[in-house]
């Protein structure tokens, strides 16, 4: 693959404009209001695997939004590579902090991406780094040097649990037989020391609601007479965590793998700056569970955390209310061995045992999954390692990253299948945040690694 670099340097316009116009499509799957651009976005992306050479192409219908589903099989007899990714994305709230539109995607020069970034809700997560893989195809088969037979299966629904792909999944396993499943939804060190992705969390989201009184009440009238549900609420989810940081929830660390020094001293060798760290979140110190290093706690170890919290009035000016109601909803992220809806059950039971008799508690389970670890000594790892060696000049690390991809362990249940994570993203790309971005370089980079394993897993299988 020769002319892989030159290739993407003489088509470098054309692939950035594609997945510029891409992002501009606001294909938010947490609001029914963008059921249309969720709509469109499929066809985009049923056109673009087309125009990259898929024989077969078809968008799915599922209980929910879309699936997309392509293939190029050139020979029974060779692997195939069943390529996963997602086109829906977050919504871009709170607008206000974007220093552009999020669907109107710009390019800008960065310290971290001085050839540029691309600016747009879903540049990193997931439309950009699924978008290298579609790219990637059209290369192969416009140089007629596609080693291997190809599916691709984009979803719309990865940001809200991917409830319909367990379905779709279940009863397609014939369509979607593979060898090894190749996801790009994650991330790597930095530009000059990339990583493989060997292990990600699994995933518990609930919503919680408190309810006091029928109406909201006069403060001054009920005020220290009456359960006021918000006062309650932040003291029943301040006691979720001990002065260590350490959750509550009895029976919650009962199966958590916990790895042995040597695995330990394995990962801290990867580069890494706290004092970096602290400056690109601008915040003074971190903070955490006692006993673990920052990467520690943002990979092997399991979290709980408040991802929004609301109730009474919150408009402007004054309302002297104490509300009937408040709510939270709260995420946590669960490592290998831990069951997320076990984890579900147990966090219900105790957070309504908590509850003080002047209140009652719903407890809503939204959507989990399970955690995942794949093996460094696999043919799957062993070619992605050398695809980033060649393309980046420095060989891997692998590396248990702290996000949840809950449909990875499905894959393994449902398909048999091995899954590699061969992620071009970085921490700083504020995937979920205002500004998301993803490197031009990086996108380019991805373009150009992907080919090779290719190569290398179909040479390897031999």
């Amino acid at each position: 693959m020769k002319n892989l670099k030159s290739y993407i340097s003489q088509n470098k316009e054309q692939l950035l404009n594609e997945l510029i116009e891409l992002l501009k499509i606001p294909s938010i799957s947490a609001d029914s209001e963008y059921k249309p651009a969720i709509l469109k976005t499929a066809e985009a992306v049923e056109k673009a695997l087309q125009n990259a050479g898929c024989s077969k192409v078809e968008i799915c219908e599922t209980p929910g939004n879309p699936i997309v589903y392509g293939e190029k099989i050139i020979d029974a007899n060779l692997p195939t590579i069943l390529v996963y990714g997602h086109y829906d994305v977050q919504p871009a709230d709170p607008i206000e902090l974007w220093d552009s539109p999020p669907f109107e995607p710009v390019i800008k020069k960065t310290e971290i991406h001085p050839e540029g970034a691309i600016f747009g809700r879903g540049s990193c997560d997931d439309k950009g780094q699924m978008f290298m893989h579609v790219k990637a195809l059209e290369y192969m088969t416009k140089n007629n040097n596609l080693p291997c037979n190809v599916k691709f299966m984009i979803e719309g629904e990865e940001e809200v649990g991917s409830t319909s792909l367990g379905w779709f999944v279940k009863r397609n396993q014939e369509k979607l037989a593979n060898d090894i499943i190749l996801i790009s939804d994650t991330g790597m060190i930095s530009n000059t020391q990339p990583s493989i992705t060997t292990g990600l969390r699994g995933l518990s989201y609930v919503e919680v609601e408190v309810t006091g009184p029928n109406r909201d009440l006069h403060s001054g009238l009920y005020g220290g007479a009456v359960a006021n549900p918000i006062n309650i609420l932040t003291k029943m989810i301040a006691s979720l965590h001990d002065e260590n940081n350490h959750i509550t929830i009895p029976g919650f660390y009962d199966k958590v793998e916990e790895l042995s020094a040597k695995e330990r001293a394995e990962m801290a060798k990867a580069p890494f700056s706290l004092e970096a760290y602290k400056k690109s979140l601008d915040i003074k110190d971190v903070y955490g569970e006692t006993g673990y290093t920052t990467n520690e706690r943002n990979s092997i170890r399991p979290t709980l955390d408040v991802n929004g919290i609301w109730g009474g009035y919150t408009g402007e000016g004054a309302k002297t209310v104490i509300a009937s109601k408040a709510y939270a909803k709260i995420s946590m992220r669960l490592v290998p061995n831990q069951d997320w809806q076990e984890i579900t059950k147990l966090f219900k039971s105790h957070f309504e045992s908590i509850a003080p008799k002047s209140v009652t508690v719903k407890v809503t389970e939204h959507h989990g999954g399970q955690g995942y670890v794949t093996p460094i000594d696999t043919v799957a790892y062993q070619a992605a390692s050398k695809a980033y060696t060649e393309t980046f000049g420095v060989k891997p690390i692998p590396q248990r990253s702290g996000g949840s991809i809950p449909i990875v362990a499905l894959f393994e249940d449902e398909l048999k299948s091995k899954s590699i994570l061969m992620g071009f993203g970085l921490d700083s790309d504020a995937i979920h945040s205002p500004n998301e971005h993803f490197g031009v370089f990086n996108y380019l980079k991805g373009i150009e690694t992907i080919p090779l394993f290719y190569k290398y897993y179909t040479e390897m299988n031999k």
